[in-house]
């Protein structure tokens, strides 16, 4: 019999939020700092339409490819993008810590590489939560708070949708069918974190009852869009201002699972809608009390 992890998914994702935050934080303020000391550079202020017409589009023409083309066609696709963005995630996180560019470089390339031809699960958590640590740094100072906390609110809105008519599931059906799934796969056992994620069995991820799985799943999205609210909020009210609304989008998180198991009893469940409610009380007394 396979050994049970100690740390339950509820709490495996709690770890990988603070640990995002941590980076996404570190790697933000330094950005920050070199712009406050650079101040001839300028900074374009991005409007959050532009991130909701990527996002959405995104999702559409993801959605028409897995529908038209058998996913064992497009996994070589799948693991290109998937080795540029752990590529670049790694670049951007190791930029500031190293002072040669070309090292970085080559450790970008590596890490990417070295998923590509060993995808254990263990790797793929690390260099997805490294990559969205990455675009929350550098994306989210390019948005101010509120219409970040507009962009948050709609992606839940589409979320809660996704999950309740079924798209989310095919759709993590179909990629499951890959080993280039954009979510964090979290074992049941200690034994399978090292699973390499196209392993046969792998493919029927998502199949069978939830309390049958080997994996729980969270999605991408839930940990890269409270990341990105967090550093546009570092960037306008300050790290301790950040923290608090961090810290109410990881009791929204934990939420998700309470509601989960508490009243789905393990059915799916879309996470961003109680990240982005509790990210606004967050936000709100922000800007309104510590203001």
């Amino acid at each position: 019999m396979k050994k049970r992890t100690i740390l339950s998914p509820v709490l495996w994702s709690s770890l990988a939020f603070i640990t995002g935050a941590a980076i996404a934080s570190y790697v933000a303020s330094r950005e920050i700092a070199f712009l406050k000391a650079n101040p001839q550079i300028v900074v374009p202020e991005v409007s959050p339409q532009f991130p909701l017409i990527y996002f959405f589009s995104s999702v559409a023409v993801i959605g028409v490819v897995l529908f038209l083309i058998p996913v064992s066609k497009l996994k070589w696709v799948f693991r290109i993008l998937f080795v540029l963005l752990y590529a670049w995630g790694i670049f951007v996180v190791l930029a500031l810590f190293l002072p040669s560019l070309i090292l970085v470089a080559i450790l970008a390339a590596a890490g990417g590489l070295v998923w590509f031809f060993a995808p254990r699960v263990w790797l793929h958590n690390l260099l997805m939560l490294v990559a969205l640590a990455g675009v929350a740094s550098v994306f989210g100072i390019l948005v101010t708070p509120w219409p970040m906390m507009g962009l948050l609110s709609v992606v839940s809105i589409y979320d809660f949708l996704a999950v309740r008519f079924g798209y989310m599931m095919w759709m993590a059906k179909r990629l499951s069918q890959s080993d280039s799934l954009p979510a964090f796969v979290i074992p049941k056992t200690q034994s399978n974190w090292n699973q390499n994620l196209r392993a046969r069995g792998f493919q029927n991820l998502m199949g069978g009852e939830a309390a049958e799985r080997e994996y729980s799943i969270l999605g991408g999205g839930d940990i890269g869009f409270p990341l990105m609210l967090m550093v546009s909020v570092l960037a306008v009210y300050g790290f301790a201002s950040s923290m608090i609304v961090a810290a109410f989008s990881l009791v929204g998180l934990i939420g998700a699972y309470v509601i989960q198991w508490l009243f789905l009893k393990g059915k799916p469940m879309p996470a961003l809608p109680p990240i982005a409610l509790m990210s606004l009380i967050g936000l709100l007394i922000v800007h309104f009390i510590l203001k």
